[in-house]
């Protein structure tokens, strides 16, 4: 046998009319591993697939932090005795507003700061009661911010119980840990890739040893080991997209879902805070292509694994032919 007569057969019915078939795979199409194997690469593209989405998010929001903290800085004014507040707010502004690399000064009035304290203290407050502090928002120039040491010595010389807070300290930890869990969750990704390879691994050296004479007698009688490969590498390809495409569905059905119910319950005081810090927990454009990606890598991945291994193993059997000869 050659490898010639590895080419589709030619058969001719009573007419005398060509048909053309291909031969049987000597890979089974149907085997209990088989099935086995699509549901274990289903779950780990869907584990994989949601950690991408996790990371997704938490870089997108630690961007979002990354923004809003370079356009705000925020003055607050503690009360005291003898201090005039409002005088006091309005003489804060004035000197942040004398800054070159100052959109704006807005002073935060009393119904705005009752709103900012209602989920903690309930509605109906009297702010002018209470030993509140009173706030005053500076917007800046990204591109060109103001002199922040200036100012904080220009305000602590007029104004009594004020602070500076340009929100460098808090949101740089907040980036840190985000920027950790973005490795963290690449870690688990790369990890349950490698797993899933090592999965294809085994699956592949087990239909070979099932069919571990064909394939000897194929490969002694003239058939190249890519040709055998090949089989092999159309059979679990076929395999990997079929688990990647369920597990790549079943985790934009996840995002979809999430992003669903995250929306119905943003008129609570917890949804506010969980989305000043993470967002509306939606997976943008990136999330989804990454999605595709994955399904694609796995797919890949597989195909590449069964090859090389197939071709490994094929090597073995003419190296222990040659220790023999």
């Amino acid at each position: 046998m050659s490898t010639t007569d590895q080419t589709p057969a030619v058969q001719r019915t009573g007419s005398g009319a060509k048909t053309w078939r291909r031969p049987a795979s000597i890979v089974p199409q149907r085997s209990v591993a088989g099935h086995a194997l699509v549901i274990v690469i289903a779950i780990m593209t869907f584990l994989s697939c949601l950690t991408l989405g996790a990371v997704t998010l938490v870089r997108d929001t630690a961007s979002v932090w990354q923004t809003q903290i370079a356009r705000e800085a925020t003055i607050q004014i503690k009360p005291g005795d003898g201090i005039d507040m409002n005088a006091a707010l309005a003489q804060a502004q004035a000197i942040a507003a004398g800054f070159g690399g100052v959109r704006s000064a807005t002073i935060i009035d009393s119904a705005a700061t009752a709103r900012l304290l209602e989920p903690w203290l309930g509605a109906g407050l009297n702010i002018e009661e209470l030993p509140v502090p009173r706030l005053v928002i500076v917007t800046i120039d990204e591109r060109a911010p103001p002199d922040f040491a200036a100012m904080r010595q220009a305000l602590q010389a007029s104004v009594p119980n004020v602070s500076l807070d340009d929100h460098r300290n808090w949101v740089d930890r907040l980036i840190s840990m985000a920027h950790t869990t973005v490795m963290i969750g690449i870690a688990i990704l790369i990890l349950m890739l490698a797993a899933t390879v090592m999965t294809v691994v085994f699956a592949t050296r087990g239909a070979m040893a099932g069919n571990g004479p064909v394939i000897e007698v194929l490969h002694f009688v003239g058939a190249e080991s890519q040709f055998i490969a090949a089989e092999f590498r159309r059979h679990f390809l076929w395999i990997g997209l079929k688990g990647a495409a369920a597990g790549s569905l079943a985790a934009i059905i996840v995002f979809v879902v999430f992003a669903w119910w995250s929306s119905r319950n943003l008129a609570t005081p917890q949804a506010d805070q969980a989305t000043a810090l993470f967002g509306n927990f939606v997976i943008g454009t990136t999330g989804y292509v990454g999605v595709l990606f994955i399904m694609a890598l796995v797919a890949g991945l597989t195909a590449a694994t069964t090859h090389f291994t197939v071709v490994s193993r094929l090597n073995g059997i003419d190296i222990g032919r040659t220790d023999h000869d």
